[in-house]
């Protein structure tokens, strides 16, 4: 199969999108079939060029990690594109990628499918705060619905997500496919490395988040809870690493509450090297995000071996179970804080919650999880099939009969 992927990420540009591009891609080839990329130019290259078609963009002023494409250069790409002969167009995200990738599938003649990866009704009023939240939310839900009934078929990451869909009024014929674990992820991270690396003393307690830093991560409570911790555990060090618009606002929180000796922020890792030995560092890994579809880092901390404490909201609600792995708390400071600090504690229950966490994510497998987005663009591709068998006959009746 020939599969033509459009994005309006991709990396060098680190998020959530980037990763589970790589994940499919990869494992679809592997698989042995084709996968091309059509993504931002952003002035340098990812590691591997293969198959990516990079299109001129422009900065975004509000969001200067990310691009815009150009659309009119991708269209006029549109013979070059037809010659290649895809099967099935999937976009990955909903700005000029979807409108590129409807308006390709509908010039190739081939169905369009698309992943929904963000969850715009909690994520939008991040960025236009003038507007009341009650606006924000109508305009997302309508915007969802909108693009989701344009397409031939939606892949969502969580059964939460797919409801939430389901309650726009979207139709489409969907499937939820997470994205999986790679290999890589569970070789083992260079712990002491890691540490003498970035100063931190060998024994000293570390948490971690790792992410984009925006708002919609909550992030900031994060730094609330670690206020909590410090008091029990002295010398606790949150390391954040990641970057993102909420980057000096975070910055500055932490000035306020004092933490300026127990928060690191380290930027963006690179996740063929660095990343591994980073989790490994970690002694729990925390999260509180209320907006993520999937939620993909706390099975790489898993895999790690690293016990999480973290909210179960939204998609990771699908990927958390107590227990394994991980202790689900309140988005409530007390109860939040007091999970990590039993587990800062007690040194067998992190090893054992860890080893458990290292297991259960072994279960979420990269290549078995693209075998299953194969088959749902075979379905796609049937239904595409059966619906333009059905509409011959009509557009038989309706053709103009010659005199």
């Amino acid at each position: 199969m020939k599969i033509l992927f459009i994005s309006d990420v991709y990396f060098p540009r680190v998020n959530g999108v980037s990763t589970s591009i790589e994940t499919f891609r990869h494992h679809l080839r592997e698989l042995g079939h084709t996968v091309h990329l059509i993504a931002p130019d952003y002035g340098s290259a990812s590691d591997d060029e293969s198959e990516i078609t990079r299109v001129p963009a422009r900065r975004i002023p509000f969001d200067p990690e990310d691009r815009l494409m150009s659309y009119g250069w991708v269209i006029a790409q549109a013979d070059t594109l037809r010659a290649e002969h895809y099967d099935i167009v999937h976009i990955q995200t909903p700005f000029v990628a979807h409108y590129l990738g409807v308006r390709l599938s509908r010039q190739l003649g081939i169905p369009c499918v698309e992943t929904y990866h963000t969850f715009f009704e909690e994520y939008l009023h991040h960025y236009v705060p003038l507007v009341p939240r009650a606006v924000t939310r109508f305009l997302a839900k309508r915007f969802s619905r909108h693009q989701g009934n344009s397409l031939d078929g939606m892949v969502v990451p969580s059964h939460p997500m797919l409801q939430v869909l389901k309650a726009y009024g979207i139709n489409t014929l969907t499937d939820v496919i997470p994205t999986g674990m790679e290999a890589a992820r569970f070789v083992p991270g260079d712990r002491p490395g890691f540490r003498g690396e970035h100063a931190i003393a060998p024994e000293r307690p570390m948490l971690l988040f790792v992410g984009r830093v925006a708002h919609e991560k909550n992030i900031e409570f994060l730094l609330k809870a670690v206020d909590a911790v410090r008091h029990a555990v002295a010398d606790v060090l949150l390391v954040i690493a990641g970057e993102g618009p909420a980057l000096e606002s975070l910055r500055h929180e932490a000035r306020r509450l004092g933490l300026g000796a127990h928060t690191l922020f380290i930027g963006y890792l690179d996740r063929h090297r660095a990343l591994n030995s980073c989790y490994r560092a970690a002694d729990v890994f925390v999260f509180a995000s209320r907006t993520e579809t999937q939620g993909l880092v706390l099975l790489e901390a898993m895999a790690q071996g690293v016990p999480v404490v973290s909210t179960a909201e939204l998609g990771t609600r699908d990927v958390l179970r107590e227990g394994l792995g991980v202790h689900i708390a309140q988005e409530e400071v007390a109860d939040f804080s007091a999970k990590v600090i039993r587990l800062l504690d007690d040194g067998a229950l992190r090893e054992t919650l860890g080893a458990s966490g290292r297991e259960y994510a072994h279960g979420w497998s990269a290549s078995r999880l693209a075998l299953r987005m194969l088959a749902f663009y075979q379905q796609v591709l049937a239904a595409r099939g059966l619906r333009e068998e059905r509409m011959a006959p009509v557009a038989a009746e309706t053709r103009p009969q010659p005199r």
